[in-house]
């Protein structure tokens, strides 16, 4: 059992998803983000830089929304269920562009195919985790 559904099993109230769900995009969202800010950095160490500019935009606005968007599902008291869903879908929006730029640049660098699955797979998370919250 993750540490995240661990603690979302331990809150002494009611959660505002599925746990299932809720842990799942909460692990996508610090894994994206994790992989966004080390593309990032890679994208950086590349010998042609200028072409990468965008990729490089991305990942990190990516990586800040991931950042926020599982610390607001971290936070399980008196949520705001209509901010909450824009800041999910505000994540899934920004997984999807990252994800659409990394894949472009996949093929000549491996850091981008793998932050461009960790974007796909947190973009999946988020609109499964906004079908559970209805």
């Amino acid at each position: 059992m993750s540490p995240t559904r661990e603690m979302i099993e331990t809150f002494p109230g009611e959660v505002l998803a599925p746990t299932e769900e809720l842990a799942a995009c909460i692990d996508a969202c610090l894994g994206c983000a994790q992989s966004c800010t080390a593309c990032a950095d890679a994208c950086l160490s590349e010998e042609h830089v200028d072409g990468l500019r965008r990729c490089i935009r991305l990942n990190a606005d990516c990586a800040d929304v991931c950042t926020t968007t599982a610390a607001v599902l971290s936070r399980q008291t008196s949520p705001d269920l209509e901010l909450v869903r824009a800041v999910v879908q505000a994540c899934a929006t920004a997984c999807a562009a990252c994800g659409a730029e990394c894949e472009q640049h996949a093929q000549m660098h491996a850091h981008c195919a793998v932050c461009a699955r960790a974007c796909r797979a947190c973009e999946q998370a988020c609109r499964t985790l906004l079908a559970a919250l209805g």
